[in-house]
């Protein structure tokens, strides 16, 4: 099993080092480097196996050459060029620059992983040199020790771990030929997961075996398979794989068969009424799991490198899945690590295994104290991640809030309109502060330098002031109160409409239905309630918005095509000179609790 792995200079990661264990979860934005975590697995696995054909498990001279590495020996990292392996493309570097003896030296790629064999722990480092586009050299990492200077010895144990990389199930060919082995690798490498997926289940099922005949009622069931005097003998792992698809999805898998005369695997299940229909008929869902379940049988005691295991699975399913897989692994004698963005994977792995987070420099989730786990498994490890990645929360109480305010930002070009564009929010859904102050110490608790501000509706009650979550409020009844203004209303009858002959028709008579339904309405506020619409007391949205489009579509003979939840629309329709200074103010806000914030980044 390996324990450890340290990486240097390989494509995102400059400099990167975390624990491994039996099960283990790398978790981080998109790009952050988890993918280049699990392919530099897969390269040191390259790296020891090519080292122990040539040279074997001696230690080497410093003088003796390493062991050339072709690009297209990288299976699981399918690269057009050998350079792209490098940080930032940097294979070279010139020391002494401007001293009249410059010297170029090579920049290495390091993996050194650590491990335990059979009660042993070791301890293996390659290094990588860029030779050309079309290769490089491994060889182990030098022993700075000793004199003349010499590198360490490759581990026999280290020689026995087998690494296995699988992407994400890439959908499924509806026809797949016979593929040796070594292709199967190749095409699984090369993200081809659709065209491998019999095959795979063609490894686990067993081998064939010959019969002395076929019935007409054999034929006559499976009359695909009519001419083939052949048949399978299932082996324990199908059984027992069959047997998970159908208690996960309630279908029954049939043999893959082998058509000898096309070179062609096909495959079909049963449903519970008892219609048999082609793997292809099936949902993703199930393609993503027969291939997970079908990869881990097929390659027992192996380092399992799983990108995206929970890809195509709803939220249920993910968590079945992930038990799953590292119950199977534990048995079969195999470590998996998988990189995900499933928040239920997160909190599944939490708990029992060991959850490393890609934001800044990798590092592990761990208890820091009991009040910081209960934190993160109340409020979810996700909360936690996108804390850390922005250093920074923003609390409003729904997403039609923060369209609103980003609608606004964008009119005026505010600075803030780009922050809003990749936030950390987290929506109240009331106008509760106490709502906002518990999720907010609550991560907190985590993150101990974590800022935040908090944006409601008018209160009758006085906020907090100072500290860490800034806390203010709108001095209108609400933000919908903003873009409430028989302009904007106006504007939006005619906002959709061209300028031809019918357009314009057809935009004067929207705009005419508009200016009744604003009086209509109005009037009813006026008498019923002696509210004023464009009052900064008045509930914009319940008591005058939502009515008025009720009215407006209806004089049109159309359904309400206008929600609460798209009033960013109206946000988008009111010009620069018609915004509210107030809204300027809690832009200024926001920019300047995001200009606080301390993102992980070490």
């Amino acid at each position: 099993m390996l324990t450890n792995i340290r990486i240097r200079n390989f494509k995102k990661l400059e400099d990167a080092s975390f624990e491994l264990g039996k099960s283990v979860v790398l978790i981080g934005p998109n790009n952050s480097g988890k993918t280049t975590a699990l392919q530099a697995l897969a390269l040191w696995d390259i790296g020891v196996r090519r080292w122990n054909e040539k040279r074997g498990s001696k230690v080497s001279p410093e003088e003796r050459p390493g062991v050339t590495i072709n690009r297209r020996d990288l299976i699981a990292i399918p690269i057009p060029d050998a350079n792209l392996l490098w940080r930032d493309l940097h294979v070279r570097s010139i020391a002494g620059r401007g001293t009249g003896q410059q010297k170029t030296q090579n920049i290495r790629i390091d993996i050194v992983a650590d491990g335990v064999t059979d009660g042993r722990s070791w301890s293996c480092g390659l290094e990588f040199d860029y030779a050309n586009e079309e290769s490089f050299y491994c060889r182990p990492l030098r022993m700075s020790a000793d004199d003349p200077p010499r590198r360490m010895p490759v581990p026999t144990e280290a020689a026995r771990v087998k690494v296995a990389f699988l992407p994400p199930m890439s959908g499924l060919a509806d026809r797949e030929f016979i593929k040796q082995a070594g292709e199967v690798g190749v095409l699984v490498g090369q993200g081809q997961t659709a065209q491998v997926l019999r095959n795979l289940c063609y490894q686990v099922y067993g081998e064939l075996k010959a019969t002395e005949t076929e019935t007409p009622q054999l034929r006559e069931s499976r009359p695909e398979y009519g001419e083939s005097r052949r048949e399978f003998v299932g082996s324990p792992e199908w059984k027992e794989l069959n047997s998970h698809i159908k208690r996960l999805f309630g279908v029954a898998l049939l043999p893959p068969k082998y058509i000898k005369e096309r070179s062609e695997l096909v495959m079909a299940y049963e449903e519970p009424g008892g219609t048999k229909l082609d793997l292809s008929s099936a949902g993703r869902g199930l393609h993503q799991t027969l291939l997970l379940l079908a990869y881990l049988y097929a390659n027992p005691q192996t380092v399992l490198l799983l990108d995206e295991p929970d890809a195509h699975l709803e939220v249920l399913r993910q968590r079945q899945i992930y038990q799953l897989l590292t119950e199977l692994a534990e048995r079969q004698g195999s470590q998996i690590v998988a990189a995900s963005h499933s928040e239920i994977v997160l909190n599944e792995a939490v708990e029992r295994d060991i959850v490393i987070a890609f934001v800044g420099k990798p590092h592990r989730v761990n208890d820091r104290g009991s009040q910081v786990l209960k934190a993160l498994t109340d409020l979810g490890f996700e909360q936690y991640y996108q804390a850390e990645q922005t250093g920074w929360v923003l609390y409003v109480e729904g997403a039609t809030d923060l369209a609103i305010l980003k609608a606004f930002a964008t009119t005026l070009q505010h600075p803030a309109a780009q922050l809003l564009d990749r936030i950390f929010v987290h929506y109240v859904s009331t106008n509760l502060p106490q709502r906002a102050r518990d999720h907010f110490w609550g991560i907190h608790e985590a993150k101990e330098d974590l800022v935040g501000l908090a944006l409601f509706d008018r209160l009758d009650k006085k906020l907090q002031e100072g500290g860490p979550l800034v806390e203010i409020a709108w001095r209108r009844r609400e933000i919908e109160n903003y873009l409430c203004q028989e302009p904007v209303l106006l504007r939006y009858a005619r906002h959709e409409l061209t300028d031809d002959l019918f357009g314009a028709a057809e935009a004067d008579r929207r705009e005419a239905a508009m200016r009744e339904a604003i009086s209509e309405v109005a009037a009813a506020l006026q008498t019923l309630r002696n509210l004023d619409p464009w009052s900064s007391d008045i509930k914009a949205t319940d008591e005058f918005l939502n009515p008025l489009f009720r009215n407006y579509f209806a004089k049109l003979g159309l359904p309400n095509l206008l929600l609460k939840s798209d009033y960013h629309v109206l946000a988008g329709l009111v010009h620069k000179e018609e915004i509210d200074a107030e809204i300027v103010e809690k832009l200024d806000a926001i920019v300047r609790v995001a200009g606080q914030a301390r993102p992980r980044i070490d």
